[in-house]
Parts: structure tokens; sequence; C-alpha cells
């Protein structure tokens, strides 16, 4: 259930399977965090912010951080794609936390953040920047606005955000 932090999947109670993500992966992810984008943040952000944003390739650094670790996906018992985060660990910062918009509410944004905040530095404060339909989740974790700020996003557009931290 929600906000319990049993992620649930099914009326059946299965929960997500948790694993690392793999580079090979990476354009599947991607099209995931699009989906997301043009479902999810729609609510908050303008028709062309949303067309430059979902239209934009992976940036360069994307299948690095995939590469050094960070990277955590959920999928259900028959391997789909429920969910992934990816935790940059140079910078102790989440840099994208994305679930399925068919499967939200259902505590799998829950179970992949206790798995990013694992690998996290817990010496070190968790940041990230939340787009603005996701501060609601964000505060719900445990983080707290720090600012308003205009994220560069690597598209080209700036986009607004919430710079948040958690410890």
């Amino acid at each position: 259930m929600a906000g319990t932090g049993a992620a649930e999947v099914d009326g059946a109670g299965q929960r997500p399977a948790l694993r690392r993500g793999a580079v090979e992966e990476a354009d599947r992810l991607w099209g995931l965090r699009t989906r997301c984008v043009r479902e999810l943040c729609s609510t908050a952000y303008r028709p062309e912010v949303i067309a430059q944003w979902a239209a934009s390739p992976p940036p360069a650094q994307y299948r690095d951080l995939i590469a050094r670790g960070g990277c955590v996906v959920a999928e259900d018992g028959a391997g789909q794609l429920l969910g992934y985060g990816i935790l940059d660990t140079a910078g102790n910062e989440i840099d994208a936390l994305f679930v399925d918009p068919d499967r939200g509410g259902r505590g799998i944004g829950q179970a992949l953040m206790q798995a990013l905040q694992a690998l996290a530095d817990p010496a070190r404060p968790l940041v990230l920047s939340a787009s603005l339909n996701a501060v609601p989740f964000y505060l719900r974790c445990g983080f707290q606005a720090l600012r308003e700020e205009s994220y560069p996003h690597p598209s080209g557009v700036a986009l607004a955000s919430v710079r948040m931290q958690r410890g």
C-alpha cells in the first residue's frame, strides 16, 4: 500500500523484484522516463516544455551513472518494468526516479527510494532536484524542500524544480 513502505504490485500483494540496472537496458529505462514525462509531468508544466523535455535523448552521463552501479530497477514476476531509480554516487544525488504511470500509488516508488537510500553515503545528505509534480512524493519520503530553482536540463529546457535534501 502506498505510504506504508510495503510495495504491492497486484491485489495478491506481490512485491516488485528489485535489482541493479544494466547499461544494456538504458534505452528501455529512458522509454519509461519519456512516458512519465508526457503523462505525469504534464500536470505541472506547459505543453511546450513537456514536448522539448520528452523529445530529448539520454544525456551523456546517463549510461555512466547506470554503469557505476547506481541504478535500481523494479520489475514484476514476469519481468515487466515497473519503475527505476538512479543515484549519482559521487554527488550523493538522486538523478532519476520513475514509476510506470499505470502502477502509481502501489508503493513501487517507495521501494525504489529505499533501495537508492541504501546505496547512498549515509555520512552525507542525500539530495535531488524534484520536478514540481513529484515534490509531494519526496516530502512523504522524508525530504525537505530547500529552495525553488531552475534545473538546467540537458535538453536545453530550464525546468522549474525544487531542490530537496534528506539527512
